[in-house]
């Protein structure tokens, strides 16, 4: 495997982690609500496993499917990022959702060359 792969499988594992919390995790209602996105947590959770899946099964079978799952978490994380800059949130609150938008924007660059 080379780095695109073990960066895909940390994002796969990271939103997989963070998607299973939007159901599970009290503190992630808190947060939803503090977003004033509530209505939106079930949703954004489902996302996230369904990028994370995407990313698992693409590194094994299909870059295709990489590109297209890490895009749509880039996407999911630059719009977290601008809640967060709209909420007021300081960057160190905000920082992670870049981040990993700029993970996964890095996986599609890449894989969009192969």
């Amino acid at each position: 495997m080379n780095f695109t792969a073990y960066l895909s499988l940390f994002s796969a594992l990271s939103f997989l982690f963070f998607g299973l919390a939007c159901f599970v995790n009290p503190k992630m209602k808190t947060e939803f609500k503090r977003y004033k996105l509530a209505s939106y947590r079930n949703l954004v959770g489902f996302l996230q496993i369904l990028g994370s899946l995407g990313l698992v099964i693409g590194v094994f079978y299909s870059p295709v499917l990489v590109s297209f799952a890490a895009a749509g978490l880039c996407i999911l994380m630059l719009l977290g990022f601008s809640v967060r800059l709209r909420i007021k949130d300081s960057i160190l609150q905000s920082a992670p959702s870049l981040i990993y938008a700029f993970i996964n924007g890095y996986i599609v660059y890449i894989t969009a060359l192969a």
